[in-house]
């Protein structure tokens, strides 16, 4: 079973590749890279289902 820490240290990463694929999508809707940034959406949508996912979890061992 995962521990606690596990989980805060899984969210923590998720967060900041998030925070990455922001910064990344903006350069790409900067230089008109339309089909990818419609890709980086899709991971967003993805790694926030995750995070919820994780939240989840988090809180039923709290």
């Amino acid at each position: 079973m995962i521990t606690k820490k596990e989980l805060e240290q899984q969210i923590l990463e998720l967060k900041m590749d998030y925070m990455n694929l922001q910064g990344d999508m903006e350069k790409l809707e900067q230089t008109g890279h339309a089909g990818s940034v419609a890709q980086a959406q899709q991971r967003l949508e993805c790694m926030e289902k995750q995070l919820a996912e994780l939240n989840k979890q988090l809180a039923e061992l709290s």
